[in-house]
């Protein structure tokens, strides 16, 4: 395969293509992990989703409502390695959306019931969102999105994200 010289196209701030499609999501997350026991026990046990596909114990494929996997989790390359130091490039968080606020305190009250630690809770305005650790040290986010008629907006329209601290009582109330 012929490579192609990418140069000053990268530092360009416009561009001679469209925006991408709209309708364009993020599919799945694949995820190196030390211990393949571990993780799916999190992710199944855990946050609940189904266990769609395994192959022995070096790879499993999970899915919320029968998908044919949200999350694949693989020891392929990295079994009983260790999360990167802080300071190293790589994943920040991969960020799990719930249709609802009652599903996400649902999220809240399972992390809760199993003893996970919790990194942090924001409201944006725009969402709720839950911060937290997978077993091999990948941040997760686990969110829901407002209506976006309930959005907070500047007095030309814009979006007004904000960051205040989530009021997990609140959360937990929701059903």
């Amino acid at each position: 395969m012929k490579s192609t010289k990418i140069t000053e196209s990268r530092t360009r701030t416009t561009s001679p293509f469209h925006p991408i499609a709209a309708g364009v999501s993020i599919g799945h997350i694949h995820l190196k992990v030390a211990n393949l026991e571990a993780a799916v026990g999190f992710y199944s046990g855990v946050l609940g989703f189904q266990v769609t596909e395994r192959f022995a114990n070096t790879v499993a494929f999970l899915s919320a409502g029968g998908y044919h996997h949200h999350i694949a989790l693989n020891t392929w390359e990295s079994r009983g390695g260790k999360p990167p130091p802080p300071g190293t490039t790589g994943l920040y968080h991969a960020a799990i959306l719930y249709p609802t606020r009652a599903d996400l305190a649902d999220a809240l009250r399972r992390l809760l019931a199993h003893g996970v630690r919790i990194d942090g809770a924001s409201d944006h305005g725009v969402s709720e969102a839950i911060y937290l650790r997978d077993p091999d040290g990948n941040g997760l986010e686990l969110y829901w999105d407002r209506p976006r008629e309930l959005w907070p907006r500047n007095g030309d329209g814009s979006l007004a994200m904000f960051t205040k601290n989530l009021d997990l009582e609140s959360l937990m109330a929701a059903r």
